[in-house]
């Protein structure tokens, strides 16, 4: 059994099966030498500070500078300041922040000086050791076990009665009602069990089946224990009888020996879902359904389904919630036409025909979430809520992604044009000097930039809505964003969504934010009605806290909002409210050390350095594991007991539930707002913990319709849940600067797809630890083909802009010179995205449904249906293996990007082949049958849409070709002028048919058309003559190119329809 879950952490629990492709990587050793490593050292024994930056609407000052960083937002047109690039980036450039590697001694002295005094900028302190910490015990819950790995743990298969069914009542189509009820003596397992239920079973749609199971009793004082009120997250809807033909699913339900059911295709008779053989299981606090899956089923999706603070791990949960899967099946098919299922791995066979079916099922929950996949099927357990289940026919990947978007959670937002270009962040940057630095060393190195962020050392002692008066002063600000905007860049801070609370005791810490909160009752609360205090960057903080209550916790977070959120995931970093009597304290220090800070500074060697330094290395990591063990605090004694919880008649315990999901952190109110936290209203955060960061988002969205109405609003956010697409984007989390991680980035944002996230990139090169220019190399090479595309990371560690080393520079010039000349086509990807919810980053496996060899395919990608990227995943690789989708149909041929010349001629079906892949260079590839606009690069977006327009037509075996583009301003949410453009290629012919109102004047200058069989000796432009002078026939490519075509073009590429014919 396998199953394939594109997912960077695709569930809650141990999966008997390999939950992504088993082949992981197994770099072989390559690394910087350690002589480069020193010389750097050397080079940057002194350097800036560190911090991270919000916006305010709290005074004068703030305003004014919020004013260009609303503009930010929609961009201003300007041209971009080059200059000649340096010939070696390591002689020349001034890094910002001391570097962690050193020949004899990895920590030095004055780096740990350097980070106190770092520190005492941060909340202005002359004494760092005044400044309070939070004890580590503080951020430590009670010891619980998971009950997937404890022994103890009782099967609630094994002993719960499950239900009978009874008055099943059907309607005209085929939709029925019934009642269940207790079929035996309740367990009481993991909570009390609901004796009477309702079963609703309804045809919402041809491709829709809904399946609703909940308590038939349920009041005001305990419908969030169940239900997911619409208003949060809305429920889809079923088309009217009139719209609906006939369903593509049948189900059947039998109570014997107790109730079950089971759901099948239609079409196929194939079973799709069944719970016979298992028993339904419905406490307050547990609730269980088993499925059976067949022989080796292959699965996409399942995002993790407990949102936890926690950077990148495998297979644990991490931010985010998203209770859906995509069930791919394969069938041989004979030459009488019959079907047989064949699991992927045994379709070995590349001559034998094969269709593949894809269902998917979303599971509407909210609550704490648990799925188990084993070699029989899928157990789903949830620890609250109702099962509200959605399935969706398909027949493939794209048809069930749209079906989802399109009912269940919204189509994907709108995104500007700009966003597309490369954006640059760290948690570092010291002040505005220092980001104003980083913005000239991408020009100096001729570097595309288009958006630069700051993390949230740019707060004032980290307080959102307010910057540090002395380093990123609004004045120096002001003057900053108008230089940055004169060139066509912006600017993104960071924000976080936990407030800080004033000390009573101390007048001159006054923060007026807390205070309009306090009057907006936006802050959680404790169950005896006191405010809520956790603990988070700033000290002991509030959470903001509205889900259903009429207060004013939206009005005012769009009051303080002053630009924009990103990291919207809310992260507690003690248990409970521990600020409660103790805000004399503040501002206090999260209960652990920051990386960087004294006594942790980021000593990892970039990986694969041991193994060619391995002296070096051995050093660093002594010095590391000796640190590591003096930051821990001392424990006498060790303790195996586990606290386990059992049902209380009529009382759930929230705290400490009965059953214990396999949560990263353990106790559910560790690094996390505890459960029993109250939202104004009585609701409790254990029903709508999962929530938090996708209302967050909401909110932002809505502030920034209201900062800039009619602009496309831009965020990015960490926290996520199905319909948070509608409003953001999403990066991947805190991961690390690995070979691995950079791996898993493609299936985690093929993931997204799925999760109707277009919006997706990850940290790239690494946010923790230390890159090397190979990894970055590579890195930042993968990332230019993902639609959000940005180099983060965390402080303390080296420098890692792509501009820190030369091959780097020039890799990134290598391949956002591809990017920025394909940004007509992604923005038209994107913006088809939000129309109708079509995918932008592709697997391989969805786009060639019939090919079951492409199911683990996840170290190849497509962007839209024209682009394939191959990237070199391994350290110390120059080749890489690769297949050719498609060839067996006689139609599709590949393309090399670089070359264009045909690269998949002579390849059989499903054939791995060996691509070459020097550092420096990724493999690219157009898929024949398509044609793709594009524009010459610039430095900046707004540079590039004023060049000149280029086609390229890549004809299938026939001949073919076809394409689109899509153009607007690039920033209206609702644009008024829109213009489609559609391209149509075959045997001798280019139509391009313009259709809107939108205008664009930039001539076209270029067409290359790639599989041309036959040399032409005339060429016609709307029946005129087209000179020799502008085109010309390379037959050992088979390539026909058009030059310098701006004067038959002076009006603008798509003023009207055009024809260009050749024979």
């Amino acid at each position: 059994m396998r199953v394939l879950t594109p997912s960077l952490s695709a569930v809650g629990t141990e999966p008997a099966g390999n939950i992504l492709n088993s082949s992981v990587l197994k770099p072989v050793g390559r690394s910087l030498s350690h002589t480069i490593l020193q010389s750097y050292a050397d080079r940057v024994s002194s350097s800036s500070s560190f911090s991270r930056l919000p916006c305010s609407l709290v005074t004068t000052k703030a305003i004014r500078l919020m004013k260009p960083l609303i503009v930010l937002i929609i961009g201003i047109r300007v041209v971009f300041a080059e200059a000649a690039r340096e010939a070696s980036i390591e002689a020349e450039v001034k890094p910002t922040i001391w570097a962690n590697i050193h020949k004899s001694n990895p920590v030095s002295s004055v780096k740990e000086k350097f980070l106190s005094g770092w520190r005492r900028k941060i909340f202005q302190l002359d004494d760092i050791e005044s400044l309070n910490s939070l004890a580590f015990e503080v951020d430590t819950g009670q010891n619980v076990l998971p009950n997937i790995k404890d022994p103890e743990a009782i099967n609630p298969q094994a002993i719960c009665p499950g239900y009978k069914a009874a008055d099943v009542r059907y309607t005209q189509d085929g939709s029925f009602t019934a009642s269940l009820h207790l079929a035996g003596k309740p367990c009481n397992l993991y909570g009390n069990d609901i004796e009477h239920l309702i079963l609703e079973v309804e045809f919402q749609a041809s491709d829709r089946l809904h399946i609703e199971i909940k308590p038939r009793y349920i009041g005001q004082e305990n419908e969030t224990w169940f239900l997911l009120p619409d208003v949060l997250v809305p429920r889809p809807r079923p088309e009217s009888w009139s719209e609906q033909g006939p369903s593509d699913f049948e189900v059947e339900w039998s109570n014997e020996p107790t109730f079950s059911l089971t759901v099948k295709r239609r079409e196929t008779g194939d079973i799709l879902f069944s719970t016979e053989g298992t028993v339904l299981v419905y406490e307050d606090q547990f609730v269980e359904f088993v499925s059976s899956l067949p022989e080796n089923y292959n699965l996409y999706g399942l995002g993790t389904l407990y949102a936890a603070d926690v950077a990148d791990n495998i297979d644990a949960n991490i931010y985010g919630t998203h209770p859906i899967y995509l069930d791919t099946r394969y069938f041989e098919v004979n030459e009488e036409g019959y079907m047989t299922y064949t699991p992927y791995a045994a379709a070995t066979d590349r001559t034998t025909s094969y269709v593949s079916y894809t269902h998917g099922v979303f599971l509407r929950n909210a609550h704490a979430q648990e799925v188990l996949l084993t070699s029989e099927g899928i157990t789903w357990r949830t620890l609250g809520g109702s099962i509200d289940l959605y399935f969706f026919s398909g027949p493939t990947a794209d048809a069930v992604i749209q079906s989802y978007q399109r009912t269940a959670i919204g189509f994907p937002a709108a995104q500007q044009y700009w966003t597309l270009g490369f954006h640059q962040c760290r948690w570092g940057y010291e002040n505005w000097t220092v980001v104003q630095e980083v913005v000239e060393n991408f020009s100096r190195f001729e570097i595309p930039l288009e958006a630069i962020w700051t993390d949230i050392d740019y707060m004032n002692k980290y307080r959102d809505f307010e910057n540090d008066p002395q380093r990123y002063s609004y004045e120096e600000g002001a003057e900053f964003l108008d230089r940055l905007h004169s060139n066509g860049q912006h600017y993104i801070p960071i924000i976080d969504s936990a407030i800080y609370v004033p000390n009573p005791e101390n007048p001159e810490d006054a923060y007026p934010t807390y205070d309009r909160g306090v009057k907006a009752s936006a802050f959680l609360l404790n169950p005896d009605g006191s405010i809520y205090y956790g603990a988070v960057w700033p000290g002991y903080t509030d959470w903001v806290g509205a889900v259903l209550n009429g207060t004013g916790t939206i009005d005012w977070w769009i009051e303080e909002l002053s630009i924009w959120s990103e990291k919207v995931a809310v992260a507690s970093f003690c248990v409970g409210s521990c600020g409660t009597g103790n805000l004399t304290l503040n501002p206090v220090h999260p209960p652990f050390v920051l990386p960087g800070e004294p006594g942790n500074p980021i000593l990892e060697y970039p990986e694969g350095f041991e193994l060619t330094n391995s002296s070096e290395a051995a050093s660093a990591s002594a010095a590391k594991h000796s640190r590591t063990a003096a930051a821990k605090p001392t424990s006498t004694t060790k303790t195996s007991s586990y606290l386990r919880t059992t049902p209380t008649l009529g009382v759930r315990n929230v705290n400490w539930p009965p059953y214990t999901i396999n949560n990263f952190h353990g106790d559910l109110a560790v690094h996390a707002v505890s459960p029993n936290a109250t939202h104004h209203g009585g609701y409790l955060q254990y029903d709508f913990h999962n929530l938090f960061g996708h209302q967050i988002l909401n909110a932002t969205y809505q502030a920034l319709l209201k900062i800039k109405p009619g602009k496309r609003p831009f965020i990015i956010g960490r926290s996520t849940f199905p319909g948070s697409g509608k409003w953001a984007g999403h990066w991947g989390g805190d991961n690390e600067s690995r070979w691995a991680l950079m791996y898993f980035s493609i299936p985690q944002a093929l993931s997204f797809s799925i999760f109707g996230i277009p919006m997706f990139g990850v940290d790239t090169c690494g946010f923790g630890g230390n890159a090397d220019a190979e990894l970055c190399s590579r890195w930042m090479q993968l990332s230019a083909f993902f639609p959000f595309y940005r180099n983060h990371n965390i402080l303390g560690a080296r420098s890692q802009e792509p501009y820190v080393w030369s091959s780097v520079a020039e890799a990134s010039r290598r391949a956002m010179r591809i990017r920025y000349m394909l940004l007509p086509y992604l923005y038209t990807l994107m913006m088809q995205a939000s129309l109708d919810g079509s995918t932008v980053m592709r697997a391989l496996a969805w786009e060639f449904p019939n090919e079951p060899w492409l199911a683990d395919a996840d170290r190849q990608f497509m962007l839209g249906s024209a682009v394939m990227v191959t990237p070199c995943l391994e350290q110390g690789a120059t080749t890489v293996k690769g297949v050719f989708p498609g060839v067996r149909d006689g139609k599709t041929v590949w393309y090399d990007w670089y070359t264009g010349r045909k690269a998949s001629e002579g390849v059989r079906p499903g054939e791995n082949i060996t691509i070459d892949a020097p550092l420096g260079h990724i493999p690219v590839f157009l898929r024949g049958g398509s044609v793709v606009p594009v524009q010459e690069p610039g430095m900046t977006t707004t540079e590039s849409r004023s060049k000149p327009w280029g086609l390229i037509v890549a004809l299938d075996w026939h001949e073919f070709a076809e394409g689109v583009l899509y153009l607007d301003d690039g920033e209206s949410l609702m644009p008024q002028e829109v213009t489609w453009v559609k391209f149509s290629a075959s045997t001798g012919s280019l139509i391009v048919q313009p259709a809107g109102t939108y205008v664009d004047i930039n001539p076209l200058a270029n067409v290359t058309v790639l599989g041309v069989k036959n040399k032409p000796h005339k060429m016609w432009l709307d029946g005129q003559d087209v000179e020799p002078g502008y085109w010309r026939y390379r037959e050992e490519k088979e390539t026909l190119e058009l030059r310098g075509l701006e004067a038959l073009f002076m009006e603008g590429a798509w003023k009207k329809t055009w024809e260009l014919r050749w024979e």
